[in-house]
């Protein structure tokens, strides 16, 4: 997958305002939905009104029905289809994060924990996959950078390895006879550039709490890389010196580096990726030209400097 982070956009420009007040209704009406729970005293900094910004996209955001219908989410099946059918069988709550490896303050958090002292703040990612469709999804998070500050990495940290749940019994893709990946699903990134401001921890979108198949009840958002990299569901944080193993690079590395940032100049092995095709806007839709970094380099360019992207892919 790809990702493009842009900041906040007004409601009424980024789907029709009949939906999305609708949806936008159950976040701020008399019980401020699940959000809320977590952070109450911080409910009325998630204003969905928020001034665009010059990094604002331009582009129409995916409806919620297709953002939450067409996943990749292999633990509940191979199909685009099958998380929205399996992934109600996920117990979310109670959940707890463990954050350690090479930190001063390693912590277990609650989820509730982890999100009561951030303030949540919506932002606009322009979401692609490696298969060359995408999508624009109004993400509710918050920087990773918060949580790895709380734990006080230490100077002999250079990357961070994340973990998805393993739950077979509730997790039909993990119990399959084929298995489509090694389980657990695991993650990797440089420290820098997780610390970076546009990383970050997603625990909602279009306002509302994260659906099951969509990650819930926390996943990564990584704007400038394939989607891959966005791993969903996570329960463990580590810190290492060692780059660490990622899920789709151990199954396949001549197809998928550990970096996978967003270059439409280099061709995966077994398609093209210099187009992708918007998810939701019929059958006509046109292929438009995928960006390099996913439109971020200003932002993110210097992390790669004097890197050969081809090699390092």
């Amino acid at each position: 997958m790809l990702i493009k982070h842009t900041p906040p956009i007004r409601s009424s420009e980024i789907t029709s305002r009949e939906v999305y007040l609708s949806r936008r209704d159950l976040l701020f009406g008399a019980s401020i939905t699940a959000l809320s729970l977590f952070a109450p005293q911080r409910a009325e900094a998630m204003s969905l009104e928020a001034a665009s910004s010059p990094l604002s996209t331009d582009e129409a955001a995916t409806t919620f029905e297709h953002v939450t219908s067409y996943n990749n989410f292999y633990e509940f099946g191979t199909g685009k289809d099958d998380p929205a059918k399996n992934a109600h069988m996920l117990t979310t709550k109670p959940w707890s994060v463990k954050v350690e490896g090479l930190v001063s303050r390693p912590t277990e958090f609650d989820l509730e924990d982890l999100l009561r002292p951030i303030t949540l703040e919506e932002r606009i990612y322009r979401l692609r996959c490696v298969e060359g469709w995408s999508m624009v999804i109004p993400w509710v998070g918050f920087p990773l950078s918060e949580v790895l500050k709380r734990v006080v990495p230490l100077g002999s940290a250079k990357f961070v390895a994340f973990e998805t749940l393993h739950r077979p019994e509730e997790m039909p893709g993990q119990n399959a006879f084929f298995q489509a990946l090694r389980w657990p699903y695991v993650e990797g990134l440089r420290l820098d550039e997780a610390m970076h401001h546009l990383t970050i921890l997603a625990v909602g979108l279009y306002g509302e709490e994260l659906p099951n198949q969509n990650g819930a009840p926390i996943r990564l958002v990584v704007p400038w890389k394939y989607g891959f990299k966005s791993i969903k569901s996570i329960v463990k944080i580590t810190l290492t010196e060692e780059q660490p193993p990622t899920s789709w690079n151990r199954q396949n590395p001549r197809e998928y580096g550990f970096y996978s940032n967003v270059n439409p100049e280099v061709d995966h092995p077994r398609w093209s990726q210099a187009t992708e095709l918007p998810i939701g806007e019929g059958l006509f839709a046109k292929r438009k030209p995928t960006l390099m970094f996913n439109g971020y380099g200003e932002e993110v360019a210097h992390l790669y400097e004097g890197m050969d992207l081809t090699k390092f892919y």
